[in-house]
């Protein structure tokens, strides 16, 4: 695999591992969780990150990528999940990009719409009244073959968060 290649599937477990933080242990009605104004819900939101990866896979197999919504944010995250693992597949197999694709394109484009959205999750958790607790990033354990939905706990959580909640306690460092 080509470095940027390697680089984007890194990307992708970062991705993978930020969205799984926004979402782990939220209450089981923060899919149907409505902000105001016309927001995506959080169940609306995954999809949509997941529609954003599919049609950066029509980059290596053509096609168009319109995903239908699944009864419940649990379906929609095994699908994300699902979509994450099959654009690692072809970032690593080396297929072509088709149309004059190319690797910078992939991560500025959707790749980086997707992270974004990570965050907008995140935000939404803190709007439900759940926020998700900080951490250092850098030190992270993400790796390359974890894309699935059970990521790892924060290897380095903020001993320190003025925003927490009442009776919020920061986790043991794993």
């Amino acid at each position: 695999m080509n470095e940027k290649r390697a680089l984007l599937s890194h990307f992708l477990a970062a991705l993978a591992y930020r969205t799984q933080k926004a979402l782990r242990d939220a209450p089981n009605d923060f899919g149907k969780f409505q902000p105001p104004c016309d927001v995506r819900s959080p169940k609306e939101l995954l999809r949509h990150m997941t529609s954003v990866l599919g049609y950066a896979r029509t980059y290596f197999v053509g096609g168009q990528y319109w995903p239908e919504p699944l009864p419940s944010l649990d379906d929609e995250i095994e699908r994300f999940h699902a979509i994450l693992k099959d654009l690692s597949s072809y970032l690593s197999s080396e297929t072509v990009l088709r149309d004059g694709m190319t690797e910078e394109q992939l991560l500025q484009g959707p790749f980086s719409d997707a992270m974004t959205h990570a965050g907008q999750l995140a935000l939404l958790r803190r709007l439900a009244g759940d926020p998700v607790a900080p951490e250092n990033f850098i030190v992270a354990d993400i790796q390359k073959s974890k894309l699935g939905p059970n990521q790892p706990e924060p290897t380095s959580p903020d001993a320190v968060w003025q925003e927490a909640p009442p009776g919020w306690t920061p986790p043991s460092k794993v």
